[in-house]
């Protein structure tokens, strides 16, 4: 139960990556149709102007038709994986996170003359902080360096791009960028490094809150759930809507008093263990709890009646073979009283008819009776 308690708070960090997920690929989408829109309003300027520098065609098609092609491919891929059934959520947060890289260097590339797109590349890098990936964030941080390098020595795609071994000033620019990269990459890394701390920390809190919560509803004597846990269950089950059938039982030491007072407290508490011992065994699935005293019971869930009183008469028979001392010649017996859980029905009109099942059980001793109206 404790694992499953650290799943749900893990599968829920899964799900705040999801959303996160979410945004990061409507954030490429907004990019791609914002760069699109600014490339046709700057197309039209520029084409009525007398600051072009090549022919109408030729700028239309590199400064906006391959571009733009390439953009809305690369945003094509993210749609596709973000809709696949194949691809886990790890491996979309990995194409989502490098296509992004791959949209800021075609857009890096085309408008390098504007030395404020270096600072682009530090958006792609802080998308994926939230996601505490080292690898991830590494990736990012590196395709991004090396997208910029590439852009600036070895891609000439504007004619009035002006080399940085000839400028000093676009030169610093450069150095500054991937410095300022590098900088903001090992933040990044740090920031990660408490997420991360934070996170486990967290998990470590719930886990030991968990574990507290646990040792409240377990019963010091016998190990089985308490009347604490009792509460619990039986409140979930009052509030399941679904098509769940119930039936409570009842369970009664036959005589307890009689051991108590013949074989004295402690082989008392002995026959409680030994017997909360044969309800775990032989429950399977269904909640054994001790009520209180020499009373306990069990909740079945979806179980047939047959099957129910097939159970508790096993348990009679293993508590009858259950020997308290060497030489015991003690009867050990156990009484049952069941009831169904109706529609509707409260959980204290639960209760009483499965106390009037029992108390009609234990004039006869050693029997198991319905409720029935």
């Amino acid at each position: 139960m404790e694992k499953n308690y650290i799943a749900e708070i893990q599968s829920e960090y899964r799900r705040i990556d999801n959303k996160w997920l979410n945004l990061h690929y409507k954030t490429s989408a907004v990019l791609v149709l914002f760069s699109i829109f600014v490339e046709c309003l700057v197309g039209v300027i520029m084409c009525n102007s007398d600051a072009l520098s090549t022919t109408i065609p030729m700028f239309i098609l590199k400064f906006f038709v391959i571009p733009c092609s390439l953009i809305l491919s690369f945003l094509f891929v993210d749609y596709v994986a973000m809709n696949s059934k194949h691809l886990s959520q790890t491996a979309k947060i990995y194409i989502v996170s490098l296509i992004f890289v791959l949209i800021c260097f075609v857009l890096f590339t085309i408008h390098i003359v504007f030395s404020a797109l270096y600072f682009i590349f530090v958006v792609a890098i802080l998308l994926t902080t939230i996601y505490a990936d080292y690898l991830l964030t590494s990736i990012t941080a590196t395709l991004s360096i090396i997208s910029l390098i590439i852009s600036e020595l070895f891609i000439k795609w504007d004619i009035d791009k002006v080399s940085i071994f000839t400028n000093a000033i676009r030169l610093g620019d450069f150095i500054i960028a991937i410095f300022l990269l590098l900088g903001f990459s090992a933040v990044c890394m740090i920031v990660i490094y408490y997420e991360r701390e934070k996170n486990a920390a967290s998990i470590q809190k719930e886990r030991e809150r968990y574990e507290l919560e646990q040792k409240l509803k377990i019963d010091d004597l016998t190990g089985i759930y308490n009347r604490t846990a009792f509460r619990d269950e039986i409140r979930n089950m009052a509030e399941d809507d679904t098509e769940n059938s119930y039936v409570f039982a009842m369970i009664d030491i036959d005589n307890f008093k009689s051991i108590n007072d013949n074989l004295g407290h402690v082989i008392g508490d002995l026959c409680l263990i030994e017997f909360a011992k044969i309800l775990t065994t032989n429950c399977g699935t269904s909640l054994p709890f001790r009520f209180g005293g020499d009373e306990f019971c069990i909740l079945f869930k979806n179980s047939t009646l047959d099957n129910i009183i097939e159970i508790c008469e096993k348990i009679q028979h293993d508590f009858s073979k259950l020997e308290l001392t060497k030489n015991d010649a003690l009867a050990l017996t156990a009484s049952f009283g069941i009831a169904h859980h109706i529609k509707d029905m409260t959980i204290s009109e639960l209760v009483v008819n499965t106390d009037k099942a029992l108390y009609e059980a234990k004039t006869v001793k050693n029997s198991i009776r319905i409720f029935s109206e």
